[in-house]
């Protein structure tokens, strides 16, 4: 009963994990290009950061709506599936 939960808790980092990846790699990669450019061109404008991250994550997360949507309704099912094995 202890490893099915464990395991469960694993599963869920996993998931959560994947669903938030494709958005915070954006994110790092567009604030370490923005930060390269501000630091050859030497300027410091703070929303010259702020807003291409801003709509790189959304862009990211808008293209892979539908594959998140799949995981998370995937893992749902997993779950509710899995409710009789934890009832006792």
């Amino acid at each position: 009963m202890e490893a099915k939960l464990i395991g469960l808790g694993v599963d869920t980092f996993k998931i959560a994990l994947m669903l938030a990846l494709p958005g915070l790699l954006t994110g790092m990669f567009l604030g370490l290009a923005v930060s390269i450019f501000q630091a050859t061109t030497q300027i410091n404008e703070m929303t010259l950061s702020f807003i291409p991250k801003i709509l790189g994550v959304v862009i990211v997360i808008i293209l892979t709506m539908p594959w998140m949507l799949n995981s998370m309704i995937d893992f749902a099912t997993n779950i509710f599936g899995m409710i009789p094995n934890f009832v006792e």
